[in-house]
């Protein structure tokens, strides 16, 4: 089960900082085995390590990810999990902080409601590293910046069969109920503001 380590220790820049665009924040952390990575966002100059990574996931983690089968994500798909506004839309990937060549290891986004209220999550880590704790230090992050902006509920629609995503989920914090629109799904739910 994920456990968050106590020698992680963020680099933080404030949440002001995002008016100065979507370089900011970063942080650096520290993987259970001791890997340094950096949590940074992601850009349009990211087209070509989106698809890398999408395409480098094993079908399982694909299907998951996409609630069905991608093969080769289109121009269009990639355009759209790129092209990042950073008012309604956040989306942060995990490099290795000591490599001069960037390959995302992970990457967590969300998607804010029309209104502003809630937002929809996801995450996806690399098959190499999962167990390493980087999924909840991606989630951490997306949560602490989806509360400073005053979103007041994070959901993820996920498959029925997902059981790690499940475990993850009630981890840190959300509920789960079926998908009463698609009972091969369900709907993880996590209150951000009291």
């Amino acid at each position: 089960m994920p456990r968050i380590e106590p020698n992680s220790e963020p680099i933080i820049e404030p949440i002001l900082a995002w008016n100065l665009g979507p370089d900011y924040p970063r942080w650096t952390e520290v993987l259970r085995d001791q890997t340094i990575v950096l949590i940074r966002p992601i850009g349009k100059q990211d087209m070509e390590h989106e698809r890398t990574f999408i395409e480098a996931l094993s079908p399982r983690s694909r299907r998951f990810r996409f609630l069905g089968q991608v093969r080769e994500p289109s121009s269009e798909l990639i355009r759209q999990l790129t092209d990042i506004d950073y008012s309604q839309d956040v989306a942060f990937a995990a490099v290795l902080a000591d490599c001069t060549e960037e390959i995302f290891l992970g990457i967590s986004r969300y998607s804010t409601s029309r209104d502003g209220t809630s937002c929809e999550c996801a995450i996806t880590v690399h098959d190499e590293w999962h167990y390493k704790g980087l999924g909840t230090i991606l989630m951490r992050h997306l949560i602490e910046v989806a509360r400073a902006r005053g979103i007041r509920e994070m959901i993820s629609i996920d498959s029925a069969a997902n059981v790690e995503m499940a475990e993850f989920a009630k981890f840190l914090g959300f509920t789960t109920c079926i998908d009463p629109e698609d009972r091969t799904q369900v709907i993880h739910t996590l209150r951000l503001q009291p």
